[in-house]
C-alpha cells in the first residue's frame, strides 16, 4: 500500500492493473515511485493492483501514469478510468 494525498482541482484516474502471478509487490514497489500516482493497492480481484494517478490535464495521466505502468515488465494489462468530478 502506497499513498502520497491529493490535489485539489487536478485530474485523477484509477488505473487496474493485471500483473503476472507472484510480481504484483514488485510492480506496487515500481508504481510508487511514479511523479503522477498519488496511491497504489494491492487488491484481490480480476486486477492485482490499483493505482490512483493525478495530473493537470487528462493527457498527462493517460501519457505519464497510465503508459508507464502498461510498459513495466511483468504487467499484463490496464484499464484506465478517468474521475469526472
Amino acid at each position: 500500500y502506497y499513498t502520497a494525498g491529493r490535489t485539489p482541482g487536478m485530474v485523477r484516474a484509477f488505473i487496474m492493473t493485471k500483473v503476472e502471478t507472484g510480481h504484483a509487490e514488485g510492480v506496487l514497489a515500481e508504481v510508487s515511485g511514479f511523479e503522477r500516482v498519488t496511491e497504489a493497492k494491492v487488491v484481490a480481484g480480476d486486477f492485482d493492483l490499483v493505482v490512483e494517478a493525478e495530473g493537470e490535464e487528462v493527457y498527462d495521466v493517460l501519457h505519464s501514469a497510465s503508459n508507464a505502468i502498461r510498459g513495466l515488465t511483468h504487467v499484463v494489462d490496464t484499464k484506465t478510468y478517468v474521475c469526472l468530478e
